[in-house]
């Protein structure tokens, strides 16, 4: 089942899958955090947190190895799909509705997945509700990238490891360090380049005016990051 839905990920949902209007559709991010997250040594006695859940798939992923897993996202119909899909696909999920940093207070991972918002926006306060929310990262993408970098320590157990991923246009380097910065070990371990999706598109003249992407540029990269915490 786990090469199965790794196969999932990177394609359009399949048909157990549920992803309702409002929830953010498995795209090629997606699939590049499943392929990184097939290399992590999950098993009975994991315990691993998805942050940004949608659909669940990552999460299913996970559980389908046998790990613990809690889920979690800011939209209730992500929270609602992602539960449904775990009864579909017969995997034991928990998934919570809220902030990451405020719903598993004091609680420590062995794995945390993350595909946070992180498109550049020329909004100056996040959406408070809608699909926007899935990807909308703040003028510099980092809005959430950097959250989950000051926190990344208190919620890794000793050995734990973080999988992060992102759009270049928000600095690959600047996350690498700011986690190094924290005392975990960080490297960019895949990349992509995909096409420019609508949203990308949308917002081209910005973008150029910012000074984040090239005239004529229509091609993104992703980055999955990779941080793990020394077990001393």
């Amino acid at each position: 089942m786990a090469s199965a839905l790794v196969a999932a990920v990177a394609a359009p949902p399949p048909a157990r899958l549920y992803v309702p209007p409002g929830v953010y559709r498995p795209q090629a991010d997606t699939g590049l955090l499943a392929r990184a997250l097939a290399h992590e040594g999950l098993g009975p006695g994991t315990d691993v947190m998805d942050i940004g859940t949608g659909s669940g798939v990552l999460a299913l992923l996970a559980a389908s190895r046998g790990a613990r897993v809690t889920a979690v996202d800011v939209s209730w119909r992500a929270v609602a799909a992602a539960r449904l899909n775990g009864i579909r696909l017969g995997l034991p999920l928990h998934v919570l509705h809220g902030d990451f940093a405020a719903v598993t207070p004091g609680r420590r991972f062995d794995v945390v997945v993350a595909n946070p918002p992180y498109v550049p926006s020329p909004m100056a306060d996040p959406p408070g509700q809608g699909p926007e929310r899935a990807w909308e990262g703040g003028e510099t993408g980092r809005r959430v990238i950097d959250r989950i970098c000051a926190r990344a320590t208190e919620l890794l157990r000793p050995g734990g490891v973080l999988l992060m991923v992102h759009s270049a246009l928000c600095g690959s380097r600047t996350t690498v360090e700011h986690l190094r910065r924290t005392g975990l070990s960080a490297q960019v371990t895949m990349r992509a380049v995909v096409p420019w999706g609508p949203v990308l598109r949308s917002r081209r003249a910005w973008l150029e005016e910012q000074g984040l992407v090239g005239a004529g540029e229509g091609r993104e990269g992703l980055v999955v990051i990779r941080a793990e915490r020394s077990c001393s």
